[in-house]
């Protein structure tokens, strides 16, 4: 067909949707293979997406801001030469308009290193790799367009009524409709083309459970309206504090991430705490005579860190390890070869951890390279998932926040944080006499299960002792 239309692919992960943020062309443009079309941000990084596609922009599916379902159209081309076709037909039955494109898109769309350069790169996404790389298991259906008749048993619906099939692309809205008792066919999905949605199970529960409570509680209209006024529904005022509402943040994208993997973390893993005060006075003043005499090749304190930390984690593998569920649903600890560790950085769109890939096989100057290199493509928004989820330990410097220690949540699914504060001037006792040094808290959150107090004691102490005698620790690195 002379019309190639693009459809968002699956980017791995479980991600289902992706929010559009930005197109980089218009209707009419010129675009060739490869060029960036529009720029979206899933739960856990932005990428831009590039065309497989070359000819002229026939096209693009949504507004920016929209949502857009995994398998869902995002743009067209109309390929060089040829001709626009007439408008989409309409069909009586459902009213959803018959796409340009039927599954030999789907195909297209994987073409990958399979397809002539004519028909597509294979560079779908950034930092994803090709269509063909993901797995089955993170491919999802197309949601189904076809008529359908409701079962005779149908609840309020007659046997000889026909209905449409319901549209349901997630498994979990479907999942939640079930867990509350919803028939999803009964539904009019408020997404495109009726694609029912999670907030339209979430509205149809709330408006079944409120409707018996209503009718009970509610047998003026007077009570009604203060009822509505209580919630917040008229005049935006809190109910519980009384004061007027000033913004309604929905969570979502990376904050949603977020919040999830806290919540998780707190809900499934034991954690413990153990801290220590470390005199880093001889870390400093050894960085300070390197940047003397190489300022321009003289690693961070935090490359250093890190440079002990992996250290510690070689003689301490329990700390680089996960829990995870066989097929038997036993529980067991998972240990890895390498170390992937973990950075937490602060970004706009939140706190992100990319990781460095085989951590143990850099030096301190590596080390220094490649927090310089995730912390700009991280906080640009750059970062592939991979590099946002592959951690196997995690360093959090919060001391750049201006604070001595906190207790640090694990970054599930890894067993271990570990958590550097300011480094400060206090008050020292070094050999018998009181002294002013270079003073931090280093703080680890430890799976309990993975490991006992003694392990977890073994590792801190590892590095605040690297710290405290760098020199002697490096020379053995």
């Amino acid at each position: 067909m002379s019309v190639k239309t693009f459809l968002l692919p699956d980017l791995g992960e479980g991600l289902t949707e992706a929010e559009l943020v930005k197109w980089l062309v218009a209707v009419g443009d010129t675009i060739v293979i490869d060029q960036p079309v529009a720029e979206v941000e899933t739960a856990k990084s932005m990428v831009e997406v590039p065309s497989p596609y070359a000819g002229t922009v026939h096209e693009l599916h949504g507004t920016v801001g929209e949502m857009v379902l995994v398998d869902s159209p995002l743009f067209s081309v109309l390929e060089e030469g040829a001709v626009a076709p007439a408008a989409p037909a309409v069909e009586p039955k459902s009213g959803i308009p018959e796409r340009e494109v039927a599954q030999s898109y789907r195909e297209e769309e994987r073409a990958g290193t399979k397809a002539p350069a004519s028909e597509g790169s294979g560079n779908v996404l950034i930092g994803y790799g090709t269509p063909e790389g993901l797995s089955a298991k993170a491919r999802k259906r197309r949601p189904r367009t076809d008529a359908g008749t409701a079962p005779a048993t149908a609840i309020g619906v007659p046997a000889a009524v026909p209905r449409r099939a319901p549209l349901v692309i997630s498994p979990l809205v479907r999942k939640l409709a079930r867990d509350h008792g919803i028939d999803i066919a009964t539904l009019n999905g408020s997404g495109a083309g009726g694609l029912v949605l999670r907030s339209d199970i979430e509205a149809a529960a709330a408006a079944t459970t409120a409707a018996p409570v209503a009718q009970a509680a509610a047998p003026t209209a007077e009570p009604a309206r203060e009822a509505a006024s209580a919630s917040g529904a008229e005049g935006g005022i809190d109910a519980r504090s009384g004061l007027g509402i000033s913004t309604r943040t929905p969570i979502n994208g990376v904050r949603k991430t977020i919040a999830q993997a806290m919540s998780r973390s707190r809900s499934e893993i034991p954690e413990a705490t153990v801290w220590v005060d470390v005199d880093a006075t001889n870390l400093v003043r050894m960085r300070s005579a390197m940047k003397g005499t190489d300022p321009d090749n003289t690693p961070g304190l935090l490359a250093f860190i890190a440079r002990f930390v992996v250290a510690g984690l070689q003689k301490y593998p329990a700390l680089n390890s996960r829990i995870e569920h066989n097929a038997q649903g036993e529980a067991e600890i998972v240990g890895f070869e390498g170390i992937n560790l973990g950075i937490a950085a602060q970004t706009e769109r939140g706190l992100m951890v990319p990781s460095i890939r085989n951590a143990q096989l850099l030096s301190a100057r590596g080390l220094n390279a490649e927090l310089a290199r995730l912390t700009e493509v991280t906080r640009s928004g750059k970062a592939t998932v991979a590099e946002l989820t592959s951690g196997t330990f995690t360093l959090n410097n919060y001391g750049v926040f201006g604070v001595d220690g906190s207790a640090a949540i694990i970054n599930y699914p890894e067993v271990a944080i570990l958590g550097v504060g300011r480094i400060i001037d206090k008050p020292w006792v070094v050999d018998g006499e009181l002294a002013v040094r270079k003073v931090t808290e280093l703080t680890l959150a430890f799976d309990h299960r993975v490991c006992d107090g003694a392990t977890a004691a073994g590792f801190l102490r590892f590095v605040a002792d690297a710290m405290e005698n760098p020199a002697s620790v490096l020379a053995d690195l």
